[in-house]
């Protein structure tokens, strides 16, 4: 049976609405691609017709709440800025006046200047669920990138993100992760909103430090250490001849303020040697060139593979290497020109201070962009590569996602574009930043590389998998799993709060089997591809269920959780927080797990059975496409040998298996099942007639004959929570 289109499924249920009268009354609506705005547009035009204020006020005010239990949509009267009765009493008016035969919401909630709505489950479940929680696509906006929205042959909106943006010949350091992991999630997001998406990795591959690394080639490298490993051997050449030229630095030193003459010491010196290879690359000489070509390809070379570890790719690697000496000077002409620059001792430098007149001036300060021997820094070399971006891609939008500690270069970097005369290049230019990493290191303590962490969290997976030897054996490549679930486990940790902030570095944490973690989320993903194996139920036969039989509060949440993923991709957007997606993931794993013992799937009755399975897929293809916006790569089947904490109890019957095949354990070590722990019931404070569907609370029932599903953390609050009697 195929599906019908959104707005058919919708018109049963709503007459008198269209995707065109939608998108016409509400121009930030895009219903084909986000069904819940339909909703909206339906309670807007409801409300309209009971206050008296324009649908279109009322839309942008309708907003989703953070819980399940407080509604699927609330208003806040005070933000609509109505004359008149105070909002408080404008929220009792609205409310009584609402219509009891309304077709999609139930009675909104009072509280205070608040109104909170409730979404019907029979509506709910045709028409999101049916339309749109099994598109494998879902939550992907195309109309958001698009140049015009009226007019779709103008094409789609262009982003360059540039981010990781290694040394060549040096390791990929543990301090890049920050970048890679939140450029490439920043990179998703708007690919998955419909943008024209650049990646573009700006090495640092230039400079005198890449002669001093060819001068230690010269005296100490290997061909064939070079093919086998390049990048550790460069960096071991690298590492030595600074260390050797320290030393002869201080001999140098020790020599003339004894009244040696050091002048031959000084010409032969590895500094000068450094310099002047770097010279000769500076001015094109083939033979130096070429080497440095060699180092640059294979450290790419070794790059692309610890990229692919982590899911991500690029577009173009460009670098320090491709601004021209030329280009640079014939910037510092133009700034000078402009009356931008001015000179002091010799040296170029712009100042602020007096360039802007108060606060914007002072905070940006005087910066340097040449020093007093010629040399452009980087600020000249970094205005010429934005330009130049700028020409040849006709962005709409560059984003530099670079630690917070260059915060005020490239503040001054976009001031300076603007001030050459470039405001609409500057404007369209955004730094999206990060705090740092504390004390990464391996178990053992020793600062590593960042290979080395992800081999120390595969190996900690590998054994922990190891300790079910019947799972194991299920697993076609338990290496490659264990490096992915380890991989998980950094990530996901460097994702869990807002990017602004430092964090610790914890191995202990990252792999742990308890709590919101990357193996966790591996698990959530992995337990429902193993409910749909033992269904063997095919996609036609999902595809033709009939959603109209989910009537059980469980089900009807896991679909209110499916249904905001639209909403969480669009507000990614707008943060560009990896937390924004990673905190909706959780909950819905966690909402999700909850209904693993009330919605069994094998052993129901056939029709049930296939409505049950299509909505447990349509959970496993949300997870699935937010992990990968996230960069991790979704396991189909985890195993772990631990067994359940002491505060956690099997249940005799999961997702339709018996109790003595109950669960295909995943790496968490736990199946999901109800916890009876007192701290983790949130009281809805709601009686279920309000809303027919929704779970009771018996007041004051205290832990003893409450329950509260889901394995939430301390900091989150629970989804929902209920009385033993569900309706």
């Amino acid at each position: 049976m195929a599906r019908k289109p959104v707005m058919e499924l919708f018109a049963n249920h709503v007459k008198g609405m269209s995707l065109d009268s939608v998108r016409k009354s509400f121009p930030s609506a895009c219903p084909e691609a986000n069904p819940l705005d339909l909703y909206r547009a339906h309670l807007s035009n409801v409300l309209a017709e009971i206050s008296g204020v324009a649908p279109s006020a009322l839309y942008p005010v309708i907003m989703r709440p953070q819980g399940l239990d407080k509604g699927d949509f609330n208003i806040a009267v005070p933000a609509l800025r109505l004359k008149g009765p105070k909002p408080d009493v404008l929220a009792a008016e609205w409310s009584a006046k609402f219509p009891v035969d309304d077709a999609l919401f139930a009675a909104p909630i009072v509280n205070g200047s608040f109104l909170s709505f409730f979404v019907k489950p029979e509506p709910l479940s045709t028409t999101l669920a049916t339309a749109g929680v099994v598109n494998r696509q879902l939550g992907r906006n195309d109309f958001n990138g698009l140049k015009d929205p009226e007019d779709p042959s103008q094409g789609r909106k262009r982003v360059i993100v540039e981010f990781s943006s290694p040394n060549v010949a040096k390791p990929f350091h543990a301090g890049h992760i920050r970048s890679t992991i939140i450029g490439s999630f920043t990179a998703n997001v708007y690919e998955a909103n419909g943008w024209d998406v650049l990646r573009i990795n700006y090495l640092g591959d230039w400079g005198k430090q890449y002669g001093l690394l060819a001068v230690a080639y010269e005296r100490n490298g290997s061909e064939e250490e070079l093919k086998k490993n390049p990048i550790d051997h460069l960096f071991k050449l690298y590492v030595q001849i600074n260390k050797d030229m320290k030393e002869e630095n201080e001999a140098i030193k020790a020599k003339k303020e004894a009244g040696e003459d050091v002048s031959q010491l000084e010409a032969n010196s590895l500094d000068e040697q450094a310099r002047q290879y770097f010279r000769n690359m500076t001015n094109r000489d083939e033979r130096t060139l070429a080497q440095w070509q060699r180092f640059r390809d294979l450290s790419i070379e070794r790059y692309q593979k610890t990229y692919s570890r982590l899911g991500v790719h690029f577009d173009e690697y460009s670098g320090e290497s491709q601004v021209s000496e030329e280009s640079m000077a014939k910037m510092a002409e133009t700034l000078k020109a402009k009356g931008v620059t001015r000179e002091d001792n010799g040296a170029v430098l712009v100042d602020f201070t007096q360039l802007l007149p108060g606060k914007e001036g002072k905070q940006l300060g005087i910066t340097l962009v040449r020093k007093k021997d010629g040399t452009a820094l980087y600020l000249t070399r970094d205005i010429c590569e934005l330009l130049g971006r700028y020409e040849k891609y006709k962005y709409d939008h560059m984003i530099y996602v670079v630690g917070a500690a260059q915060n005020l270069h490239l503040s001054q970097l976009f001031k300076l574009v603007e001030l050459l005369g470039h405001e609409e290049a500057a404007k369209k230019c955004q730094h999206v930043n990060f705090g740092l990493v504390r004390g990464m290191s391996t178990r053992k303590g020793t600062a590593k590389f960042l290979d080395d962490i992800f081999a120390d969290c595969a190996d900690y997976m590998h054994e922990k998998m190891k300790q079910n030897e019947a799972k194991y054996a299920l697993i076609e490549n338990p290496e490659a799993t264990a490096d992915i679930l380890g991989i998980s486990g950094v990530m996901v940790q460097d994702m869990s709060g807002k990017r602004i902030n430092d964090y610790d570095f914890n191995m202990d944490a990252m792999t742990s089997l308890e709590g919101d973690t990357g193996p966790y989320l591996q698990y959530a993903h992995a337990r429902l591809c193993s409910i749909k194996r033992r269904a063997a139920l095919s996609d036609e036969d999902l595809d033709g269920a009939d959603l109209t039989l989910l009537t059980e509060t469980h089900a009807t949440n896991v679909v209110r959780m499916l249904a905001q993923w639209p909403d969480v991709l669009k507000n990614a957007l707008r943060t560009l927080e990896p937390t924004t997606i990673l905190t909706y993931m959780f909950k819905t794993a966690h909402v999700v797990s909850s209904s693993y013992d009330q919605l069994q799937v094998v052993g129901s009755e056939r029709e049930l059975m296939r409505a049950r399975m299509a909505l447990y897929d349509a959970a496993r293809i949300v997870l699935s496409n937010g992990m990968r916006i996230l960069g991790l790569t979704p396991l189909e089947r985890s195993v772990s040998g631990n067994t359940l904490e002491a505060n956690e109890a099997r249940t005799d019957n999961v997702a339709g298996y018996g109790a003595g095949d109950a669960y295909e354990w995943g790496v968490s070590g736990n199946p999901i099942v109800r916890v009876r722990r007192s701290r983790r019931c949130l009281p809805l404070g709601t009686d279920a007639g309000t809303v027919g569907w929704m779970p009771e609370l018996a007041r004051g029932g205290g832990a003893e004959n409450s329950v509260c599903y889901g394995r939430a953390p301390r900091r989150s609050s629970v989804e929902f929570a209920g009385h033993s009697n569900y309706r």
